[in-house]
């Protein structure tokens, strides 16, 4: 057990701890203004979630793959009886609480399309056409979206979307077919403002034209503006933000605590973190590229477009690039079931890492050696 630790992807673990302390920090200082102490909370979940991180990590990700279609058909289930018995926060109807706690299915879910849409191409490869196997993916996966829109969760609907899109996409396809599902993108993309809620539709005409309802549906984009320019360079200190701390700035533990971080920290702690995620990005693209088997490439595609969907949206509606969809930003946002998702993938690329082609043929060669 300690060799496999010592061959974990140590970049990546560091890029992991230093974006979970910039997380504690901001929630501190939200935490000292009175009321809900985030930042104790969010460290019981950062503590749990390293240790799923770890168990994750020790675990062989290639024995997980012949669960993948009962965790799919299960994932299904709990997102059609969270339609029928969710608890409703904020608009949406995507919570299941148990007593004290209450868990969103959805972050689960797209852990688990990861590794179901990784198992179904890698098998389906070689025994389907490649329409057939485009077609079958996609109607798979547009189940898990539709429930997910029906909540209605239009983040994390466009994730699990992305996530199909960039998996289909890296397992190899002609360019005929890029282009039928390029217009196939369009038309559901098109469709799916009949699907929205009147909030939701609100939040996309308001990226429009946000001062036309300051006070109303524009509020949360111009309050996010408001602290994410006025922290200038280096910020006002964290603590001292006026727009957070003085609770002008909406959600701002969870959809805007990046708004959070460029108003304390600054423009340096805003390109702090971006850099911060890119390192990530790059670390779980290497992890791919030099996975042992295509299982394990596919997850960390999955993984990938993931974290950089989610990364990008929020970045985007923090500084008003982007409509307000209600996404939590990687590793930053308080919240246990994003936080212990995220860890858990994170933890089945260090086991990618582990079992990659050099220390794969190492291990095998040790093995012939002993058997010798």
């Amino acid at each position: 057990m300690l060799h496999t630790f010592f061959k974990f992807d140590w970049v990546l673990t560091a890029v992991t701890l230093l974006l979970l302390g910039v997380s504690l920090l901001a929630l501190s200082s939200l935490s000292s203004s009175g009321g809900t102490d985030y930042f104790l909370k969010q460290g019981i979940f950062v503590g749990l979630g390293l240790s799923i991180l770890v168990f994750a990590a020790f675990l062989d990700y290639r024995h997980i793959e012949k669960y993948s279609t009962a965790l799919y058909f299960i994932t299904l289930i709990v997102l059609f009886t969270v339609l029928l018995f969710g608890t409703t926060v904020r608009g949406t109807a995507g919570w299941l609480s148990f007593g004290v706690f209450q868990v969103q299915p959805v972050e689960i879910a797209k852990v688990i399309l990861i590794i179901f849409l990784a198992s179904f191409i890698t098998k389906k490869k070689s025994e389907l056409g490649e329409w057939t196997r485009v077609i079958a993916s996609l109607v798979l996966s547009a189940a898990l979206i539709f429930l997910v829109l029906k909540q209605p969760d239009l983040g994390s609907s466009l994730v699990l979307a992305a996530i199909w899109g960039g998996m289909i996409l890296a397992s190899g396809l002609r360019a005929k077919h890029l282009f039928v599902l390029f217009a196939l993108g369009a038309a559901l993309v098109a469709g799916s403002w009949f699907m929205l809620a009147d909030y939701q539709k609100d939040r996309i005409e308001t990226f429009i034209h946000p001062e036309r309802d300051p006070r109303g549906s524009g509020y949360n984009v111009l309050q996010s503006i408001v602290a994410v320019g006025s922290g200038g360079l280096s910020g006002k200190g964290v603590g001292h933000g006026s727009q957070s701390q003085l609770n002008f700035l909406p959600e701002k533990h969870t959809d805007f605590i990046f708004a959070v971080i460029a108003e304390e920290l600054g423009l340096a702690g805003a390109w702090f973190v971006i850099g911060l995620y890119a390192v990530l990005l790059y670390r779980v693209k290497r992890i791919g590229d030099t996975a042992s088997d295509n299982f394990g490439y596919l997850v960390a595609v999955g993984v990938l477009v993931m974290f950089f969907a989610q990364i990008a949206i929020n970045v985007g509606m923090n500084i008003g690039l982007l409509p307000v969809t209600g996404l939590p930003a990687p590793l930053l946002s308080y919240g246990g079931s994003s936080l212990l998702s995220v860890l858990f993938s994170l933890g089945l690329l260090q086991s990618v890492y582990q079992r990659k082609k050099g220390n794969e043929d190492l291990r095998i060669s040790l093995e012939k050696s002993v058997i010798d």
